[in-house]
């Protein structure tokens, strides 16, 4: 039992004396390849976020567009609707009941064109939406690529 417990003390003795030995002095080759790395992984961020806020400007602008495509198919709906009403007060009172129907035919067709619009601008802004997300995540591919290939230029260099 002692020889067992002296052999296990011995060998904890020694990997706490081999955990603790130096790391290898970094050769002007591992310094260099790592700032390279480094630099190569900065520029390469520095694109990340460039494409991110380009993407985020896009779906902006498709927004706003799509809010203004709204806006003017809502107010030429509304404005139909006017005129629809106009034309059934203009009408005289025996044709009353015909003036009704075709204004509400106007209104039927005016609101089925706004709707029409605005499901259009949504479906713009969606797909605007998704490509931005595309665009995002190959750019986030690029970094860690980036990111990859100076850890391996690391690792490299090291080895030499």
């Amino acid at each position: 039992m002692n020889k067992v417990l002296a052999a296990l003390i011995a060998g904890l003795f020694a990997t706490s004396v081999y955990a603790q030995t130096p790391a290898p002095a970094a050769t002007p080759a591992v310094t260099k390849a790592v700032v390279k790395g480094e630099k190569a992984v900065v520029k390469a961020e520095a694109a990340e976020a460039k494409d991110v806020a380009k993407a985020d400007e896009s779906v902006a602008k498709a927004a706003a567009k799509a809010d203004s495509k709204k806006a003017k198919a809502h107010a030429t709906a509304a404005k139909k609707h006017a005129d629809a009403a106009a034309d059934v007060a203009k009408a005289a009172p025996a044709d009353k009941m015909k003036a009704e129907g075709k204004a509400d035919a106007k209104v039927a067709k005016a609101d089925l064109s706004a709707d029409k619009t605005v499901i259009k601008a949504d479906a713009k802004v969606e797909k605007a939406v998704v490509e931005a997300k595309a665009d995002k995540a190959v750019a986030h591919s690029k970094t860690v690529e980036k990111k990859a290939e100076a850890a391996a230029d690391v690792k490299k260099a090291a080895g030499k």
